[in-house]
């Protein structure tokens, strides 16, 4: 596979901060297919320090950092006016990476405050990705630009064509570098308006998971939004050191990827965080077509009888993708894992809680492309009090879905079938 990203050349690239590092090759008993090994025999599994030692190892020196404060947010209304407050209290610098940044009233409303930031001398740089935000007016970026908005587009058709099938899927804001937002959420109307808080959702409305960071994690954040930025040909970041970390607080671990870089670190930590669990992996996500590997990892956990339950999406906006996770349901309903269709809204988050302590918030959904094409950026997590907000989210959205049986499964039509193996066969393109 062709490398497509190139590499800052400036000595002050924040670039030089960037973990794992460009081309690195995992130690072999560290790769997908090993890691179980090493992460079962942990004594205490999750919370033992030495799981935090194996993280760090897998992403190649990156620490989990100590001191950090995390609000998950499950309601897309509330995140946005989040977004939104930090943005107007920034005062040196907001960094915005998003993979769909519409000009719908959403995206209006960051661009009249990103607009206002710039005006009062904060520096807004604003990153989209040329495709998936292709239906928004070039006015629109004009617009922001006129006032003084460093904006760039990612990949563009032209003059990037060469690289268009590598996407920016990352959803990253940075203030000051000091509080940071990543997770699902895109920049639109269908994301924002998602509310816990009535009962009458809006007609294509996403149920997504964001999470606000303060402390250290957030200039991580800054680091990985900057090797898109230089990507995309936006102007040099200035470099500042790590913040020192505090004692008290959250652990967390930046995981992020784009081709050439992080992916086999990515599915090795998922990995070991399967094997490392000893008594729940509750997964929701979005886009599910996973490889035989993951399938195989996922119903091992079960086999050991863990309770590995798929939070999935009931109704979807890409149906090619969810015949090709159907695909796979009777092996993996055969092996004990528990499957659940979200109904209430079109379901776009992607975490991950096992034992209600280790958690995973991101962009990465689980699918060839999202470990393959696309740069990704999740949170791994290590803290009672977050897994157990994450945990308390799975089973109060479990109650808006209901769960595919094995018995309901064999019953399923001849045509259903056939859609299954038909879109599998398409599951690397997806």
């Amino acid at each position: 596979m062709p490398e497509p990203q190139r590499v800052p050349r400036s000595p002050r690239s924040l670039a030089a901060f960037l973990r794992p590092l460009p081309g690195r090759k995992l130690p072999p008993v560290l790769t997908p297919l090993k890691v179980g090994r090493v992460a079962r025999a942990i004594p205490d599994g999750l919370r033992d320090p030495a799981f935090a030692d194996l993280l760090s190892r897998i992403d190649g020196g990156g620490a989990v950092r100590s001191g950090n404060r995390f609000e998950v947010f499950c309601d897309g209304e509330q995140a946005t006016l989040s977004m939104l407050a930090a943005i107007a209290a920034a005062r040196e610098e907001i960094l915005l990476e998003a993979y769909i940044f519409t000009d719908d009233s959403t995206g209006k409303r960051f661009a009249k405050e990103l607009v206002a930031a710039s005006k009062r001398g904060v520096r807004v740089c604003v990153l989209a990705d040329a495709v998936g935000s292709f239906t928004t007016a070039n006015a629109f970026w004009k617009l922001m630009g006129s006032d003084g908005v460093e904006v760039r587009l990612f990949h563009r058709l032209f003059p990037d064509l060469w690289w268009h099938a590598f996407r920016d899927h990352r959803k990253i804001l940075v203030v000051d570098r000091a509080v940071g937002f990543t997770g699902g959420m895109n920049i639109a109307d269908e994301y924002s308006s998602f509310s816990l808080r009535r009962k009458r959702i809006t007609p294509g409305a996403m149920r997504d998971t964001h999470v606000r960071i303060e402390g250290a994690v957030a200039w991580d954040l800054a680091v990985v939004f900057a090797e898109g930025w230089a990507r995309a040909a936006g102007q040099a970041l200035p470099v500042t050191p790590p913040p020192a970390e505090r004692k008290e607080g959250v652990r967390a671990l930046v995981l992020d990827s784009r081709p050439g870089r992080g992916h086999v670190e990515t599915a090795s930590a998922l990995a070991a965080l399967v094997a490392a669990a000893r008594e729940t992996i509750w997964i929701t996500n979005a886009y599910f077509a996973p490889g035989r590997a993951a399938v195989g990892i996922l119903s091992r956990a079960a086999s050991r009888g863990l309770d590995v339950r798929l939070l999935l999406p009931g109704k979807t906006d890409v149906p090619l993708v969810r015949h090709a996770g159907h695909g796979w349901y009777s092996r993996l309903l055969r092996r004990g894992v528990r499957i659940f269709e979200y109904g209430r809204a079109l379901l776009h988050a992607k975490t991950m809680v096992a034992d209600r302590y280790a958690c995973v918030v991101g962009s990465s959904n689980l699918d060839f492309r999202s470990f393959q094409f696309n740069a990704e950026c999740n949170v791994i997590v290590l803290d009672e009090g977050v897994g157990d907000t994450l945990a308390r989210a799975f089973e109060g959205d479990l109650a808006d879905s209901r769960e595919v049986t094995r018995a309901e499964w064999r019953r399923r039509g001849n045509w259903h079938r056939i859609g299954d193996r038909a879109a599998g066969m398409f599951t690397p393109l997806l």
